[in-house]
């Protein structure tokens, strides 16, 4: 179990690998995010896409399905998340792209009001199949230090 003793400033991860389907990205966005472009290749030709994209918001959801994968393969005494302090879309991403994610620890700290717990800030980015990032984000992670003994 990893605990926030644990946790190595500057430590990086490489997970996961997720191959993108066309049907998946235009049932989301019929789900979530209705907006043209994400759900037919006769509407995007018209954008700065070229053709049907995902939704940015699919690509957090996959991201965050990787994420979790990786977690329930390697124990944290994890308690959530108080939010993201930043979120880009650098690139579309495509029917047929292969996402995966790497993970950057960027600081620590023991919590002022709960010293049960500790919070700690990653730079998560994800790549296509190409090694090209695609979105980038700031998240902060609450995990539960030692229980003593």
């Amino acid at each position: 179990m990893q605990y926030f003793e644990d946790i190595i400033v500057g430590a990086r991860h490489r997970i996961g690998a997720r191959e993108v389907t066309r049907e998946e990205v235009i049932d989301f966005a019929r789900r979530y995010d209705p907006q043209p472009f994400h759900l037919s290749d006769e509407a995007a030709a018209g954008t700065h896409f070229g053709r049907l994209s995902a939704s940015g918001w699919h690509t957090c959801a996959m991201t965050m399905a990787m994420l979790v994968e990786n977690l329930s393969k390697n124990r944290q005494a994890g308690l959530g998340s108080p939010g993201v302090d930043e979120l880009r879309w650098l690139k579309p991403v495509y029917p047929g792209d292969t996402l995966s994610v790497e993970t950057e620890v960027l600081e620590k700290r023991v919590s002022a009001s709960r010293p049960e717990m500790g919070i700690y800030k990653s730079r998560i980015t994800v790549t296509n199949q190409d090694g090209v990032a695609v979105m980038t984000m700031v998240s902060n992670g609450l995990i539960a230090t030692r229980p003593a003994g």
